[in-house]
């Protein structure tokens, strides 16, 4: 590891010089002023700009920036009925459109915070929309339907396709206009689109049929292609052979979940040899506010970061260094080096989709995965937010114990676990 020039200036990122004694203590990570107090706020509406609190460091929210909803045919069939042959049938209709709930990239909606940014899209759009991974492709394509006059009818299936985008939201310190701090939630690393969908409801419509403009009746009643030649032919009863409108928009169906990276987040580079850092000369431990449990790193290469006593038989496990520092709208990035073993902790890339994935440690490179973003608290004080920038998550604890590991998770704990102090040793 080596220090250069531009590695101290790095001090003046993350340390501020205080006209008191007391405030020389401060730690790396603070300003000398005064805490300022923050308004507690609602977990699941906030917005930018809303105020929160200390706690709310390690956590992160989904916002719903854009909606579109549009109702869509999923499933229809071209069905010719003629006297003596009304009355209920039962046809089994094609596929016309897949529709699949994602978020970014993530199909299995299994994290916190892909749930929570569909709820809010429900909240959003005031509809009923599914709110775990699933597929119309899923659904029966059979449509039950009692008809009561000859001609030419479109069965179908179809639902309300509601997508957009959505932003994530972190808690951190922000100047006031008049020139005091206090926390927001801003604006932070990780956007992405998502998709979802009604209930599918289902039917039979002829071109003669009066319905509601813009409903997915109305989009099935456009699909008959009533001005074409085969809508106009009489037919024997039964199924009428597709027109060009009727074949499906996909040729094929949408592929098995994956849990593939969210597509808002950067793309990890492959492990290699260790990187050459630019390290700050401090040393910090990350610990639990008020408590003395802090990060420990592992000596052994398969296990993970957990929270241990701090001890002179520590042997700098305790202690982590903040390498290749930036700052971008007051939020910092760093990779953290352990001084007791000399890697840099990281999510292991096999698990970078996982919630609840372990913190590990592993010898330093130019990756994503290694790379975190620090979330402050007012000037004054040193508690922090900690959260991978390549998956997003935040880290956190299961519970206080000595041995506990420190962990991914997608949306923070909300009890206040994923809140730590970064203090100088």
């Amino acid at each position: 590891m080596r220090s250069t020039g531009p590695v101290r200036r790095i001090g003046r990122l993350l340390v501020a010089t205080t006209a008191t004694a007391a405030a020389g203590a401060v730690t790396a990570l603070s300003l000398a002023a005064s805490p300022a107090a923050a308004a507690p706020t609602g977990t699941t509406a906030a917005r930018p700009g809303d105020a929160c609190t200390a706690a709310d460091l390690g956590t992160r929210h989904p916002y719903v920036k854009t909606t579109e909803v549009s109702p869509t045919i999923t499933h229809f069939k071209g069905w010719y009925v003629t006297e003596g042959t009304t009355g209920q049938q039962t046809v089994s209709t094609d596929t016309t459109t897949v529709i699949s709930v994602s978020v970014g990239l993530n199909d299995t909606i299994e994290t916190s915070f892909a749930v929570e940014a569909l709820s809010n899209v429900k909240a959003t759009v005031g509809l009923d929309v599914k709110l775990e991974y699933t597929s119309t492709s899923e659904e029966s394509n059979s449509v039950t339907w009692n008809l009561t006059q000859p001609g030419y009818y479109g069965f179908y299936k179809g639902t309300k396709k509601v997508t957009g985008t959505y932003g994530s939201l972190n808690c951190n310190r922000a100047q006031q206009d008049d020139g005091s701090w206090a926390l927001e939630w801003t604006e932070g690393p990780g956007s992405g689109s998502f998709t979802t969908f009604t209930t599918l409801e289902e039917g039979a419509v002829r071109c003669q049929d009066g319905v509601p403009a813009d409903s997915i009746m109305a989009k099935a009643q456009a699909l008959l292609d009533c001005g074409s030649a085969a809508a106009k032919a009489d037919h024997p009863a039964g199924a009428v052979a597709p027109t060009a409108k009727q074949k499906p928009d996909r040729p094929a169906l949408h592929p098995t979940p994956t849990t593939s990276t969210p597509v808002e987040q950067p793309t990890a580079t492959a492990h290699s040899t260790r990187a050459a850092l630019d390290c700050s000369a401090e040393a910090y431990k990350i610990a639990v506010p008020g408590k003395p449990l802090s990060w420990g790193a592992p000596l052994l290469a398969d296990d993970g970061v957990r929270l241990r006593p701090s001890s002179i038989f520590s042997a700098h496990l305790d202690n982590w260094r903040l390498c290749n520092v930036t700052e971008q709208d007051g939020v910092v990035e760093a990779s953290l080096w352990n001084w007791g073993n000399g890697g840099c902790a990281t999510v292991a890339e096999q698990n970078a989709s996982t919630e609840r994935a372990v913190l590990m440690t592993v010898p330093c490179a130019e990756d994503d995965l290694q790379r975190f973003y620090v979330y402050r608290d007012v000037p004054g004080s040193s508690k922090i937010g900690v959260q991978n920038k390549y998956t997003g998550s935040m880290m956190g604890y299961d519970r206080y114990a000595d041995g506990e590991f420190i962990r991914q998770y997608s949306s923070g704990r909300q009890d206040g676990t994923g809140t730590f102090d970064l203090t100088a040793v």
